[in-house]
Order: structure tokens, then sequence, then C-alpha cells
């Protein structure tokens, strides 16, 4: 079964077209005696002859779905899992032909996969509105995307209680995401041009560093009416580079806490009277 995905992935559509149109379909014979093979003895060289034989339905049904801007091959490959996985259920003594059962299997992989790649958010996740989206998808322009507009919302209600989950999940629909890179006219602007550039100018930018140079140098001279001691306590707490406790500290410079803090205090007082709310700053550092 991993052989058939392998040629979707890795060879060209056409080769992939040519390869599994030479495969033999199956009689109904072969594929009950295969389908009841594998239910009794789960081989997987059954299974992927049951798959290989029934790929080239899959091109056709996911062939229906083009207009839904996706790749063929991807649709395909979804496709064969929803294959492989109506081979692992498939009951061969109900009577009637595998592809008569996978069908039901592969069309709802394929729209499950459509559904979650056209749009970054959810779409359709109930039923309803897997039904809806599938459905919206016969309306001209709809796959193109122009947006729906009342009179077509208004065919799809029908007076029952979903018709606000209706109204509500085309409205959705109508606001979908779109590229930033997209071209607003026949011009070369695109909406990325249009937004507005939050950061800083050259000129604030400037001023920032003109200002963090200024009290810099203002701390700095205020540090040199401290004592030594008190300097390097302040060194140590607020200049380090890390965090240090006031035990930290007090380790490195061999005095006790309760030395520090008083230092600390000291110095931060003397620094005040000369910064002012610049010692905010400076503790912040």
């Amino acid at each position: 079964m991993e052989k058939s995905l392998a040629l979707v992935t890795t060879d060209s559509f056409s080769s992939y077209i040519a390869e599994i149109n030479r495969t033999p379909l199956l009689t109904p014979e072969e594929e009950v005696e295969l389908a009841q093979s594998y239910k009794k003895y789960n081989e997987v060289a059954t299974a992927h002859r049951l798959v290989t034989a029934n790929l080239r339905f899959v091109v056709k049904i996911a062939g229906e779905y083009r207009g839904y801007r996706m790749r063929m091959m991807d649709l395909i490959q979804e496709g064969n899992m929803g294959l492989m996985r109506a081979v692992k259920k498939f009951d061969p003594d109900r009577g009637y032909r595998l592809i008569s059962y996978a069908v039901w299997w592969i069309r709802a992989y394929i729209q499950d996969y459509i559904i979650r790649s056209w749009s970054l958010v959810k779409v359709g996740t109930t039923q309803l509105q897997k039904k809806l989206f599938f459905k919206l998808g016969k309306i001209r322009g709809f796959l193109e995307g122009d947006e729906l507009d009342t009179a077509e919302i208004n065919a799809l209600t029908d007076g029952s209680d979903d018709d606000a989950k209706v109204r509500d999940f085309c409205q959705r629909l109508n606001a979908r995401d779109f590229s930033l890179d997209r071209s607003i006219t026949d011009s070369n602007t695109t909406y990325l041009d249009l937004l507005a550039d939050e950061s800083d100018g050259q000129e604030e930018l400037l001023l920032a560093k003109e200002t963090e140079v200024n009290r810099r140098v203002m701390i700095d001279q205020a540090l040199k009416n401290l004592t030594s001691r008190e300097q390097e306590v302040i060194a140590g707490r607020f200049f380090a580079g890390v965090s240090k406790t006031l035990q930290d500290v007090g380790d490195e410079l061999g005095i006790t806490r309760e030395r520090v803090r008083q230092l600390e205090s000291n110095a931060l007082k003397k620094l005040h009277k000369i910064l002012g709310s610049e010692v905010e700053m400076l503790v912040a550092t």
C-alpha cells in the first residue's frame, strides 16, 4: 500500500497516470477472493493489489474537485488514503464492489483536505458547514474569490433553525484570508506596501541612544561621590551583569549581609540627592 503513495509523490502526473493504467482491473470474482483473503490474513501484499487495481478511480473522483485550486496530485494522494482506509474496512460478503464502497471514503478524505487547506482559519468543522462549503462550490465566482451576495446567501436558507448558522458561515467565508503580497490594482502596489511601519524612525533611535549615553555619564559622575566600599557594593548589586543577592555580595567582599544592606542604603541615599529620580533607573539597570 505504501508503494502506491510513493508513485504519487515522486513521479510526474503523466507518469503516474500511465503507471496506474497499466495495472489490470480485477474481476468481481478476483476482488472477492482477495478481499476475503485480506480480511482473514491481513497481508499487506493482498491489500496492495486491491488498492492498485482501483487507483484510476481515485484519479477520476479527484478530477471532480479541480475547481478548488488545489494541486491535482495532492487531491489524488488524499483520495488514495481514503481508498486504503476503505480496503481495511471493506466486507466482501455484502455483495457489492469495493469501489462502490470506497467512493465515500475517497470523497471524504479529499473534501477534508480541501477544507483544511482552503484557509488559515478553519472554515468547516461540522457536517452542516462541510455540506455548505461544497454546495457553495457550485456558485459561479465563489472559487475565484468573489464574495457571496445577499441573494446567494438567501438561496441557501430554507427557513429552518439552521438559517442563522448558514448566514454566519457565509460571512466567515466572505472574510477569507488573503496574501499581503497580492496586488491591489493592476500596478505593482500590494497590501503589504500600505501597512504602516510601527518601528521607531532614525530620529527616535538617535534620541534614545543619546539619552542613554547622557544618563550613563551622569550616573558615573554620581558614583564618584561614594566611598570605595559603597562603590563596590553598588557595582556588585547593580552592575555585575547578573542578579546578586546581599549575601552574594557580602561573600565576595568578606562582610556580612547586614553590612552590605547598610552600605547599599547609605549609597542610594547619597545618589538620590544627586540624581533624584534617576536612582530608580540605576536600580533597574
